[in-house]
């Protein structure tokens, strides 16, 4: 077990300096410098519809003025006269009739 043990650490000891002294070789700097930020232009492409939509289209169809002028009176009037409070414990009581006749 404990020839193992100095062999692995042998192969460990020759093989971590051959790893750095071959990655001093390498040059990967120019070829990732090169598409630095393609991924971020990408996605942000991907992300816009239309880049000219503001000048290209006119603007939405919406609603019209009377009918957003009484939306938003019937919304202003819900706050000034709230609804009556609803019970709703006793729904269907006192319905008029009753069915033990």
């Amino acid at each position: 077990m404990k020839l193992d043990l100095i062999v692995f650490a042998r192969r460990a000891l020759a093989i971590v300096p051959a790893c750095a002294l071959l990655g001093g070789c390498m040059s990967s700097s120019p070829i990732w410098d090169a598409h630095f930020g393609e991924a971020v232009t990408a996605i942000r492409q991907a992300q816009v519809i239309d880049a000219n939509a503001g000048v290209n289209k006119p603007s939405a169809d919406g609603i019209d003025g009377k009918t957003a002028v009484s939306t938003m009176a019937a919304y202003d009037k819900s706050y000034t006269t709230p609804a009556p409070p609803s019970y709703p414990f006793v729904i269907g009581i006192g319905s008029g009739t009753s069915a033990a006749q």
